[in-house]
């Protein structure tokens, strides 16, 4: 990581709160101990040394998305940004659908991302299952205080009587039951003597709260399912929403910084820690939590479910299929972590939700790559170029750089033959007005090489072209006094058709054909776009390094080596975005998807 938090470039209230906490000494007698974090009184601990604590806390339930990406690059650029130190900590409180491979994944894409959880010698990776026996006894000591009791409710006699936005809700018949009952109850519970759903224990709050996350939620129910950590040795497991304060107090967070949809759990967040506060089992200062807009992108979903139907329905190949916006896909298509974080910092955190076009991503990449990504040349859609005034035998060599801003990498030196490919769409034989490639005629520049004139071309049976006719003139070579002598309005890419490497070339565009797919009534599926990926026969230029992150393939735009081989055994490349948006102009003509190919 060299990059940090840009102060100017972006809106970011959560900078005003932290440093107006900082400013206050706010938790400047905050102490903390390191992990297990499980001990109640940190009053022998040291002072911590972190100027701020944040956490970025996913579910191991599945794959990280770009919403997720922006969450670490919150959570853990402001810890960086301040001087602090941000956990990845894993809330595994659902066991029926967590499982360690998301575990190792998760990580993965954490440091994938340019992050990790290190601090002084000190891991700060944590699990919510560390806190179980801690949380039960939290738990245990709400309801000896009167402020948890065990509801023996039916689930769909709960949900009922919770009432709605504009009604209360209705007292469970179990709420007023003594401590020493629920107690026992909890007890019971925990030791496996009543099935799923029987009973569960909540919060003793207010039914009447217009905030229906203050109407007695549920703090722990039932569930016989094997935890991929703990095994079997529980049965009944904390509900998030208390989970999550108890474990940001337990590891000293300052700032639980999250996302807008868990603004109305906010009051609850404060009610556990403070009324765990009052009973002397937490430490004051306690944690923040701050809310911020979510990301929202168009042409992609990042619903956990509607990511597994594409998965499972074989709309896609894989979670990192390079259509997807996990990390995982993004990763593979070859988006760079610096681009993706840069992506981030140019959208924002806010407190307005808002909708960011997948284009602004496609730019963080182009940004992020053309000071640093090496030249080459591809051909996508080949048709072979003859120069018929050169010998069969013969071989010029010509020479290009490998970035034409550091000359300090060096060039590329690649054989100019008889036979070449080009583009196919570089060739017209009855072309509109201002199209200044080859034609009849007409005169354009090789790149890198000589200045040809188009003689003709070969067509078959059908009329299409196979073959295209040229000759050159020898003293026009790039480079030399003669460069200049004829001037001419094209260029044109090309390869040895001698020298030229086989590729298969995956183009991938948007996934869906509507920025909203999952708006309005309309089923998502209904807009997956048809044309998001196409597979080409490709030719790269002789002596490309195929472990090179990113091209950018002249006039093509952003590829990458797909870490998946084709099936023939040819390298596989990836399209990761063209040169500029043809996308918006597209789609303002017609009402289908845009394959682009390049930029002229």
């Amino acid at each position: 990581m060299t990059e940090q938090h840009n102060e100017a470039s972006t809106s970011n209230f959560l900078r005003h709160i932290i440093e107006t906490d900082l400013k206050a000494g706010r938790f400047a007698n905050k102490r903390w101990a390191p992990p297990p974090a499980t001990a109640v009184d940190l009053g022998g601990a040291e002072p911590d040394a972190a100027q701020i604590r944040t956490r970025f806390p996913p579910e191991p339930n599945g794959f990280l998305h770009i919403g997720h990406a922006k969450s670490i690059w919150v959570n853990f650029g402001m810890a960086q940004h301040y001087g602090g130190v941000c956990h990845l900590r894993f809330d595994d409180t659902n066991p029926e659908k967590e499982e360690q491979a998301y575990v190792d994944a998760i990580k993965d894409a954490v440091q994938w991302l340019g992050y990790d959880w290190q601090h002084q010698g000190q891991s700060n990776l944590y699990f919510a299952s560390d806190y179980f026996e801690v949380m039960y006894r939290f738990a245990c000591a709400l309801i000896k205080a009167g402020f948890a009791y065990v509801d023996e409710q039916s689930p769909e006699d709960m949900r009922t009587n919770r009432g709605t936005l504009t009604s209360p809700g209705t007292n469970s018949i179990w709420r007023d039951r003594p401590a020493n009952e629920s107690l026992a109850r909890f007890e019971e519970m925990r030791a496996g003597h009543h099935p799923d759903g029987a009973m569960a224990l909540r919060a003793r709050i207010d039914m009447a709260s217009p905030n229906m996350n203050l109407r007695d939620p549920v703090i722990y129910r039932i569930r016989h399912a094997h935890h991929h950590r703990t095994g079997n040795a529980w049965c009944i497991y904390p509900m998030y929403s208390w989970a999550h304060p108890v474990e940001d107090a337990l590891e000293g967070i300052t700032h639980s910084i999250c996302t807008l949809e868990f603004e109305d759990q906010r009051p609850f967040y404060e009610w556990s820690l403070n009324t765990l506060a009052d009973l002397g089992l937490l430490n004051r200062p306690l944690p923040g939590q701050h809310e911020f807009a979510r990301l929202n992108m168009s042409y992609v979903v990042t619903s956990k479910r509607k990511l597994l139907q594409l998965v499972q329905d074989g709309h896609v190949n894989g979670w990192d299929d390079p259509r997807l916006p996990t990390i995982a896909g993004m990763r593979r298509r070859g988006y760079t972590a610096s681009a993706i974080r840069l992506f981030c910092e140019r959208t924002g955190v806010s407190k307005a939700n808002s909708h960011i076009d997948y284009s602004v991503l496609e730019q963080a990449l182009r940004d992020d790559q053309d000071p640093q990504a090496p030249r080459a040349v591809a051909i996508l859609d080949p048709v072979k170029l003859v120069i018929t005034n050169l010998g069969a035998e013969e071989v010029v060599m010509c020479h290009a750089p490998r970035h034409p801003h550091q000359p300090e990498l060096g060039e590329r030196e690649f054989a100019f033959t008889r036979e070449l490919w080009i583009e196919r769409d570089d060739f017209m034989q009855d072309p509109p007005k201002k199209y200044f490639r080859l034609f009849p005629g007409n005169q354009v520049r090789l790149k890198y090489a000589f200045v040809v004139t188009c003689t003709g071309c070969v067509t078959d049976e059908t009329g299409k072209v196979t073959e295209v006719h040229a000759d050159y003139l020898p003293d026009t070579r790039s480079g030399t006094p003669g460069a200049d002598a004829v001037k001419v309005k094209g260029t044109v890419t090309w390869i040895s058709a001698a020298h030229a490497v086989p590729a298969k070339i995956r183009l991938y565009d948007r996934l869906f054909t509507e920025p909203y797919p999952d708006a309005g009534q309309s089923h998502f599926l209904d807009h997956l776009n048809p044309d998001s990926v196409e597979t080409v026969d490709g030719w790269l230029e002789p002596g490309l390094d195929l472990a090179t992150p990113v091209w950018q393939f002249e006039r093509l735009g952003y590829f990458a080596p797909d870490a998946k081989a084709s099936e023939d055994g040819l390298p596989a490349i990836n399209r990761i975005t063209t040169l500029k948006d043809t996308w918006a102009a597209h789609q303002s003509k017609s009402s289908a998807p845009s394959k682009p190919n390049r930029t002229t």
